[in-house]
């Protein structure tokens, strides 16, 4: 059995959707961030970072999106969520999800979560305002670079598209133009006529 912590509006939809499209047969645990619930002692002692995703294994814990996607892909071969037979396509994939981790996200996470790098309000006030650059920067490379559609690695669905799909859904908020980024917008599109993902986001907005 494998075990979920999540929050709505949170990158931990990603490998919820990736659960769903295996065929896993897991259960979820809300973390409730209005109540701080990511950082009471018992959810700090599965995941110390205070932050979701997080996945309880019958090995052991595991965070970290590309790396809780990837243990999915590997778990559930049947499913054909990423090319575990070809080294450097598996590569492939993995380069996109640690892109969407190391630069999409934290750029988006500048909108919001300013503290994190810096204690000055006008230095906060400077990040927030650099987010519609930075964040669209890394969508036009998205959009002229890496994705190679109709999924992002082409012709087959992988761990890489829920991915793609969560952290594109912050696109308007974030003060990107969605025109900017037609490919990605309908791959956004796309993605929220799979079952897996109707499911997976009804699942979370009723809690």
């Amino acid at each position: 059995m494998l075990t979920l912590y999540y929050a709505p509006h949170t990158c931990s939809l990603a490998s919820h959707i990736a659960l769903e499209d295996a065929g896993a047969v897991y259960e979820l645990k809300r973390i409730d961030f209005s109540k701080t619930e990511q950082q009471e002692p018992d959810y700090l002692a599965i995941n110390p970072k205070a932050r979701v995703p997080a996945m309880v294994t019958p090995r052991g814990i595991l965070t970290e999106t590309p790396a809780m996607l990837a243990f999915i892909a590997q778990s559930f071969p049947n499913a054909h969520l990423a090319p575990l037979n070809d080294a450097f396509a598996f590569a492939e994939v993995q380069a996109f999800n640690s892109y969407l981790c190391s630069t999409l996200h934290v750029a988006h996470a500048h909108r919001m979560r300013g503290y994190r790098w810096a204690d000055d309000p006008a230095a906060i006030t400077a990040m927030q305002r650099k987010v519609p650059e930075s964040v669209g920067a890394s969508y036009d490379l998205i959009e002229r670079h890496m994705l190679k559609g109709p999924w992002v690695m082409g012709d087959a669905y992988t761990i890489a598209d829920p991915y793609l799909f969560t952290i594109a859904q912050w696109l308007e908020a974030d003060g990107v133009d969605p025109k900017r980024v037609p490919r990605v917008v309908d791959h956004r599109s796309r993605m929220l006529e799979r079952p897996a993902v109707k499911k997976a986001v009804a699942a979370e907005l009723q809690g």
